[in-house]
């Protein structure tokens, strides 16, 4: 960009702001406003001219202002980017040194992420997927009822209790537990199939009742983990798109956010695309959120570890800024990375 001279810098920087804010091409007479410019509306004029000419800005019609091309977008989010990472770096260590629970880090990144890009932003708390039993342990509570602790993959701990119709004695326990984890450690609930129901239950005896509540067990606590914990942030910031701000679809795209069910399928999309770089982009009728349909939504999966795993997303016109949001979701992502595996 040595092209650029400060001036030029600044009115294109000018003309890239006020379109982000308006959706309107922006004229000499809007640029010559900014105070820190002193420039006459005829020399603006100019240098705009010269901007179009080196591929900055272009005029869709005769007579209208100007609005940016791909290549002044470039610039002006390379610029930003240089000023963002040194936020991101604050927000990281802030994180890291401020926060405990992983609800506050969530919130507080949905928070800044919607600062930074002006877009609404969603962040989920990560969750299992494809669960595995790691470890079973029953134990005898009185004589009506068992502790069932189950480990998952992620060191995940659930209890349960199971009512019995008699007390079970130390050697009955230590054989249905040596039977249960035996069987059923390192099988997914997707993988505990009917064949290996009936094979444990029948080796189990007169026991077989408890294997079945086990298995229940296993599968509520399962259930339990994988419902979806959503944080949104700057849900307002759709209503200054003016191709956004028709009362209809306002009030479709907010009860969207307020109804988080709705963004599960946006969710479950995202862990299932998004290729190496985890990062998946919706335009238009391409979200699977009906309710979206006049926006364009970017979202980045990050992980944890051993399964774990949640999404980050920025919804917002569909003029926005494309590459400002994927690098800032892909920084986001690495640190949330970084963040979680080293709490964990």
């Amino acid at each position: 960009m040595q092209e650029l001279d400060e001036r030029k810098r600044k009115i294109l920087n000018a003309i890239i702001r006020n379109y982000l804010d308006t959706g309107e091409p922006v004229g000499s007479r809007t640029i010559s406003k900014y105070s820190d410019l002193n420039l006459s509306s005829a020399t603006i004029r100019n240098e705009m001219s010269d901007l179009e000419e080196l591929g900055y800005i272009l005029q869709p019609h005769t007579s209208a202002g100007r609005i940016p091309s791909d290549k002044g977008y470039r610039f002006y989010v390379d610029n930003l980017m240089q000023e963002k990472s040194q936020e991101v770096s604050q927000m990281k260590e802030f994180m890291i040194e401020h926060t405990e629970r992983m609800e506050r880090v969530l919130k507080q990144m949905a928070k800044l992420l919607a600062n930074n890009t002006n877009y609404t932003a969603m962040i989920t708390a990560p969750s299992y997927h494809h669960n595995k039993v790691k470890f079973l342990q029953l134990s005898q509570m009185d004589e009506e009822q068992l502790l069932a602790v189950i480990v998952l993959e992620g060191n995940l701990v659930k209890n349960k209790m199971i009512r019995t119709r008699e007390a079970l004695d130390s050697e009955k326990l230590l054989k249905l537990n040596i039977l249960l984890n035996t069987s059923l450690n390192g099988l997914s609930v997707e993988e505990i199939n009917l064949g290996t129901i009936a094979k444990l239950k029948e080796q189990a005896g007169i026991h077989s009742d408890i294997v079945g509540d086990v298995l229940d067990a296993l599968a509520e606590a399962i259930q339990e983990d994988e419902e979806l914990e959503v944080y949104t942030s700057g849900t307002t910031n759709i209503l200054k798109y003016p191709e956004l701000r028709d009362s209809e679809k306002a009030s479709e795209l907010l009860n969207a956010f307020e109804e988080k069910q709705q963004l599960l399928s946006l969710v479950n999309d995202t862990l299932s695309g998004g290729g190496e770089t985890g990062i998946q982009v919706y335009i238009g009728e391409e979200s699977p959120i009906r309710n979206m349909r006049d926006c364009s939504v970017v979202t980045a999966t990050y992980q944890l570890g051993e399964g774990m795993q949640g999404t980050i997303g920025i919804i917002g016109p569909k003029r926005m800024d494309y590459e400002n949001v994927v690098d800032n979701l892909k920084t986001l992502k690495r640190n949330l990375d970084k963040i979680f595996k080293k709490q964990t």
